[in-house]
């Protein structure tokens, strides 16, 4: 089976149904310059394959090593890893630092991590539902759970994988992050291609077969329909950003209404300020409110001082990078 590199679970269901044997290691908490954080993961087979990481060096050589006890003996373990600040770079943890990582075999044992469990996880990551799975760290009991169950909303919106208030392990699975951007112009050019490096998943939609094609957006995602059903065709969620940039309101603003209808978690819409009150005038007048009007980010970008396309681009990703992970 042909996987992603952050198919982490998926990985692990495909080897145990091969026979080959599977574990899962996820980072727990971490102290100091760690480079993974919790809620990371890595898939190892029975056979020393491995997918994902929990560190950035020798830590996930003796991850696998654990990895294959587990599955021999059936148990999960709770390791710790400490390294010295003179050290550290040479395992993976940047500037010194300590991480601890769960190691759970995959199978029938009464502590592993059951194949029911694991494929219920998979299946809901496939449908994009945000899901969790809560490990407690004695019990060894599990449960899936999602973000209306009590005190997780805040951790969804967080991406905060870690220890709850009850020693449970709670290892987030959020969609993936994704970014439409309605119009193949120059600023798209630049943008997709950052966007996939900060771990979105971008989709260009254009109709216009002159703009959005394949010999100037190789090998990225493209729809070339209209863009309201192409926004419906893709199903916006909380872990979408929209970016408009045709110049063309019969183009951009039937995205925008979309967008402004849904969940997305960033609007933003190219323009001057003199070009966005005539595009307020017209929202308002196809029934949108003041609240939702509110939510546009528009002219789109922090003020960096952009000018090139290049610049406008990295402008854009950085205020939807602030739209997601700022304060609240």
């Amino acid at each position: 089976m042909d996987l992603r590199f952050d198919q982490i679970p998926e990985a692990a269901l495909d080897w145990h149904e091969r026979g080959q044997g599977a574990a899962l290691a996820t980072v727990v908490a971490t102290w100091g310059s760690a480079p993974r954080q919790p809620g990371s993961q890595l898939a190892i087979s029975g056979a020393g394959e491995i997918m994902g990481s929990v560190s950035g060096g020798c830590v996930e050589g003796a991850v696998v090593v654990e990895a294959v006890e587990a599955l021999a003996d059936g148990r999960p373990r709770l390791l710790s890893f400490g390294v010295a600040d003179e050290t550290a770079f040479e395992v993976g943890l940047a500037c010194g630092g300590r991480i601890e990582v769960l190691v759970e075999p995959v199978g029938d044992g009464p502590d592993a991590l059951k194949p029911r469990t694991l494929r219920a996880l998979v299946e809901a990551r496939a449908a994009r539902q945000p899901i969790a799975c809560a490990t407690d760290l004695t019990s060894w009991e599990r449960a899936l759970v999602t973000p209306d169950a009590p005190g997780m909303a805040a951790r969804f919106r967080a991406d905060q994988s870690g220890r709850d208030e009850a020693g449970r392990m709670i290892t987030l699975h959020n969609p993936p992050l994704r970014l439409v951007v309605v119009g193949g112009v120059h600023i798209a050019q630049a943008l997709l291609p950052m966007a996939r490096l900060a771990g979105y998943s971008p989709t260009l939609v254009d109709p216009r077969a002159a703009f959005a094609s394949q010999a100037r957006f190789p090998g990225e995602t493209i729809l070339q329909d209209w863009p309201d059903e192409a926004l419906d065709a893709l199903g916006l969620d909380a872990r979408t950003a929209v970016v408009t940039l045709t110049h063309d309101a019969k183009l951009d603003d039937p995205a925008i209404i979309a967008a402004l209808r849904s969940d997305v978690f960033y609007l933003g819409c190219l323009g001057s300020t003199r070009t966005h009150a005539k595009r307020l005038e017209r929202l308002r007048a196809a029934g949108l409110s003041e609240d939702q009007l509110a939510r546009i980010h528009a002219p789109v970008g922090l003020n960096l001082g952009a000018r090139s396309p290049a610049e406008i681009a990295l402008a854009t990703l950085a205020q939807i990078t602030l739209a997601l992970r700022g304060a609240r």
